[in-house]
């Protein structure tokens, strides 16, 4: 195992019952004071906030955001992006993933096993705005192939990660 993923199974195991339900809690509404998440815990604030600058000290909690009603703003569109590459070099892929990162309509991107390459998340206005950004990713870097799938209804989307109660072992 490398040092990072060692890294990692030690913070999870570090992982308490209580520390799992203020991640579970903080999922659903990160916006509750230090009060109202340690009422639902079970703590005091002083421990409650001690517990939560440790979860964020430790890499666990990332950060604190606000979630947005895409079609609210106007972007109704989201399509799922698969890419196949014919060059796998250390150094196309680190162009690649300069030129994909630095645009604001990916929303994830990822690295893929299987039958294609990458994945990409991405939401924009409407086919016109699609078209554009399909000419930025092929003008991007040499592609093998580009096949789009578009979204026609979101029927779950969530963003709170599915706490385990425990740790399995290693």
């Amino acid at each position: 195992m490398t040092d990072a993923a060692l890294q990692l199974a030690e913070t999870a195991r570090r992982l308490d019952a209580i520390d799992r339900k203020i991640l579970a809690v903080l999922q659903d509404d990160a916006s509750l004071s230090v009060a109202e998440i340690g009422d639902r815990v079970g703590l005091s604030s002083t421990p409650c906030w001690k517990r939560i600058q440790r979860l964020e000290a430790d890499g666990v909690i990332l950060r604190r955001v606000a979630l947005v009603d895409q079609n609210k703003i106007g972007l109704g569109l989201s399509v799922f992006v698969s890419v196949e590459s014919s060059d796998h070099s250390d150094a196309w892929l680190k162009r690649f993933a300069e030129a994909v990162s630095a645009m604001p309509e990916v929303m994830e991107f990822y690295r893929m096993a299987g039958d294609v390459d990458y994945m990409l998340r991405v939401v924009i206005p409407d086919m016109l705005s699609y078209d554009v950004f399909y000419k930025k990713l092929i003008h991007a870097v040499p592609l093998k192939n580009v096949t789009s799938r578009f979204a026609m209804e979101k029927i779950k989307s969530i963003t709170a990660l599915p706490i385990p109660l425990v740790v399995a072992a290693h």
